[in-house]
Parts: structure tokens; C-alpha cells; sequence
């Protein structure tokens, strides 16, 4: 099964920035570098710079998510998944906030900080209805928890 190639540019705005690179052939998604020293503190976001832009095409996002070896130790994004939209063209930053143990994590340049995933972003659209428009579910208006724990 065959599938598509995107290609996503990117231009270094500092001499220091690091092109995004896979772990391996298979990996989901591109490692991103931080561009310089970063204290990432207890409690606190940072947003750790990358020295990256990128021009995602039309109709894709760039999903910024958390490095699990990272993510062990205690860093964690405090919005779970960054989204890049396809129109932004800043430096790409990674918001990061630590919850494990000590005062905080001092991230070395040049060390790897977040992975990004390219995924692609359907057209929608809303319609508004009545409550008794929308289809019925098993679940309902159940919410947290209600789908059990097992």
C-alpha cells in the first residue's frame, strides 16, 4: 500500500538550528532540536526555541508532541499536542513544563526536545441543529468515566 509524500520546507533562522531528523526509517515523527541552552522549571512553561520556520502545505498540520524519554524523566507539553497550522511561518517553538522531581531540567543545545508529526486537517464545516437532530449513541451524554474502567 503506497502512500503519500509531503514535503515540508524548512529554513534555518539561526546558524545554530538544527534540520529535523527521523530515529529511524519507520519513525512517525521528525525530532526538533533546541536551539540554545533552556531551564525548563518546576511548575512553569518555557517555550524552548527551535531556530526552525516551516512551511507545512495546505491542508496538513504540524502536531508538536512530547519525546517519551523526555517525557519519563518529567517534561511534559501543557497543551498535550502543539498544532502548526499550514499558514505560520514564526519560529517553531515548544512549549514544555516540568513535573518531576528536582526544581527543574536544563535542556543542552542542540538536544533533542520534541518530535513533529505531519497529519492532514479534513474540510469542515458546522451545521447548527437541535439537541434531537444530533444521532443517538450507546454513550449518550455520558461523560467522564462513564464508559468505564476496564
Amino acid at each position: 500500500m503506497g502512500r503519500d509524500t509531503v514535503e515540508v520546507r524548512f529554513a534555518k533562522l539561526h546558524e545554530n538550528a538544527h534540520a529535523p531528523t527521523r530515529g529511524s526509517e519507520q519513525a512517525a515523527g521528525w525530532d526538533l532540536r533546541a536551539l540554545e541552552e533552556t531551564f525548563v522549571g518546576r511548575g512553569t512553561s518555557a517555550k524552548i526555541r527551535t531556530g526552525l520556520a516551516v512551511a507545512i502545505p495546505e491542508g496538513w498540520e504540524g502536531q508538536i508532541r512530547s519525546r517519551s524519554s523526555l517525557g519519563a524523566k518529567g517534561m511534559i507539553m501543557p497543551n498535550g499536542v502543539g498544532t502548526i497550522d499550514s499558514d505560520y511561518r514564526g519560529e517553531l517553538m515548544v512549549l514544555a513544563i516540568w513535573i518531576g522531581e528536582g526544581e527543574g531540567i536544563t535542556l543542552a543545545k542542540g538536544e533533542r526536545i520534541a518530535q513533529m508529526l505531519i497529519a492532514p486537517v479534513p474540510i469542515t464545516t458546522y451545521s447548527e441543529v437541535s439537541i434531537d437532530e444530533l444521532s443517538k449513541t450507546e454513550r449518550g451524554d455520558g461523560g467522564f468515566g462513564s464508559s468505564g474502567r476496564f
